[in-house]
């Protein structure tokens, strides 16, 4: 058993398979360098991004600026060992094939195992912030919200969230339908995501306070490293690029360039989305909205925007109190 545990995959063996020649017929490679691209940057955005202001601000004030950019270096380290593993293993199954051929089966299986857990509090997440969302869309276009019963988490005061699990369906029956059609859907998805961030940045940045930057870092070093490595949360999903290794079209050249486009890109929006967004609010009012559940971005438009109401006078300073010493 323990030299099964260790054995490995031979490369060549892969690829062979990838090709078709050992397992029944290849997978069609119908996706280019673009595709690829855009298939990494919608994993990545709306992974976190959407909702992560609203619990890191409160750790690192103004200062989060600094953990986005820290989150993008580690998460850029991460993604040069990708781009090696993917010139050199250029099949699908992300890091567990990388495993299977470098460290053995036994390894291997428990990679799968922490992928299956990865994805799955991913989308989670996302799923549960599209009900967020799809409340705030339908309260401003037709006027009414669904029942938090049915649209927020359990810890929320939900009970079975059904936009959750319909966009959850929705999207399994989109990758059943074929990849030719999930990258054009995927797309489309993409390009109106980037635009409702770009358009987020441009109406925030109308309201932009050069004060709410004054206590930079109200919780000095621990506090930005803190907020980082919730914010690396944000940046889950880059490695889906490696994981359509054998629907690619030359798998050595695109994977890595779609890996390092969709970090550059997405770092850029991140950044550029913390800077405005906190110079449009007062960095205590981040913690606020997500104790009461509120989509942060919109919030924050809305307040810009003037189609909120005035908020009661609250204690709350506009930045976050210095925790006391220990």
């Amino acid at each position: 058993m323990a030299d099964e545990l260790r054995r490995r995959k031979p490369i060549d063996r892969m690829i062979a398979e990838a090709e078709g020649d050992y397992s029944g017929p290849p997978l069609r490679r119908s996706i280019g360098l673009w595709q690829l691209a855009l298939i990494g940057i919608s994993s990545v955005v709306g992974t976190g991004i959407f909702f992560v202001l609203g619990t890191t601000v409160p750790k690192a004030g103004p200062s989060v600026v600094l953990s986005f950019a820290i989150a993008a270096a580690v998460a850029g380290l991460a993604a040069l060992c990708y781009v090696e593993l993917a010139g050199a293993v250029p099949v699908s199954g992300s890091t567990y094939s990388y495993s299977y051929a470098s460290l053995g089966e036994g390894a291997a299986y428990l990679v799968a195992w922490c992928l299956i857990l990865e994805y799955g509090v991913a989308v989670s997440t996302v799923a549960v912030s599209w009900g967020q969302y799809l409340n705030e869309v339908s309260d401003t276009l037709f006027g009414f919200t669904l029942p938090d019963v049915i649209s927020q988490p359990p810890g929320a005061g939900g009970w079975f969230n059904v936009p959750a699990l319909v966009v959850v369906l929705l999207c399994s029956l989109l990758l059943a339908r074929g990849t030719r059609e999930s990258a054009a859907v995927n797309t489309v998805m993409v390009c109106i995501k980037i635009g409702v961030l770009i358009f987020f940045v441009a109406v925030a940045l109308t309201a932009f306070d050069s004060d709410h930057f004054s206590d930079f870092a109200p919780h000095g070093v621990a506090g930005v490293t803190v907020a980082a490595s919730g914010v690396f949360f944000s940046y889950v999903g880059f490695d889906a690029v490696s994981t359509a290794g054998e629907e690619v079209r030359s798998p050595r050249r695109t994977i890595p360039l779609a890996i390092l486009f969709t970090l550059l890109v997405v770092t850029t929006l991140y950044v550029a989305v913390a800077v405005a967004g906190v110079g449009a609010q007062p960095a205590g009012r981040f913690g606020e909205q997500a104790d009461a559940g509120e989509a942060v971005l919109a919030e924050i438009l809305r307040n810009v925007t003037g189609t909120s109401e005035p908020a009661e006078p609250s204690a709350t300073p506009s930045a976050p109190v210095r925790s006391p010493p220990p």
